[in-house]
């Protein structure tokens, strides 16, 4: 194993709280299982890029029947934002360690644009990724195969001299589907006895 994939959310930043879901569900006025089934469903095509903010919660009241304000909107994407925006330190001081090392490190994660705009900004330590693979820029999320590949071919590596790195499972199996090595992410001591058996630099 050459280089190292990283998932973003769950691995390098945390996912969404119990509390940040609160404030969502209160800014769109509907909660529970409804809402929450709306949301991931028309996920995919935002995180993608195809379509932003305005339009994607737009589409979500609409699936739900309750049509969002404008100010709805702007809150909501902002509430959003807020919710995907909490690093683990522990695993971003993990990746400063093996960007040290010399690790080769490259990310793949699902974003929108608006997302992926104030992590650009504010979080320095993506400068550690030699390839940064975002779902809104590329074309494609996870887990479909076209976006693993397109960082396998900005990485320059053969897919099995790459770990894949993510908490879901599901991402993980579609990486090993393409030919990459795969680790379910659960904490930084057993990524990094995983990578001190595996990586050959």
């Amino acid at each position: 194993m050459k280089a190292v994939l990283f998932d973003m959310f769950g691995v390098l930043a945390r996912v969404q709280s119990a509390e940040s879901q609160v404030v969502i569900e209160r800014t769109a006025g509907v909660s529970g299982k409804r809402f929450w089934d709306a949301y991931w469903l028309l996920r995919a095509p935002y995180d993608r890029g195809d379509v932003l903010g305005p339009a994607y919660w737009k589409n979500v009241g609409e699936r739900l029947g309750t049509p969002f304000t404008g100010r709805q909107v702007d809150e909501l994407i902002a509430a959003d934002l807020a919710s995907w925006s909490e690093v683990d330190q522990e695993s971003v001081n993990f990746l400063a360690e093996l960007a040290g090392r010399g690790v080769r490190l490259g990310l793949l994660s699902n974003i929108p644009e608006e997302l992926a705009v104030h992590y650009e900004a504010t979080q320095e330590w993506l400068g550690h990724f030699g390839v940064v693979g975002l779902s809104c820029r590329i074309g494609s999320a996870k887990p479909e195969a076209a976006a693993y590949e397109w960082c396998g071919r900005e990485l320059g590596l053969p897919a099995e001299e790459i770990l894949f790195v993510d908490d879901r499972p599901d991402n993980v199996l579609a990486a090993r589907e393409v030919g990459m090595r795969g680790h379910v992410f659960t904490d930084v001591g057993t990524l990094a006895a995983v990578l001190e058996e595996e990586y050959t630099g």
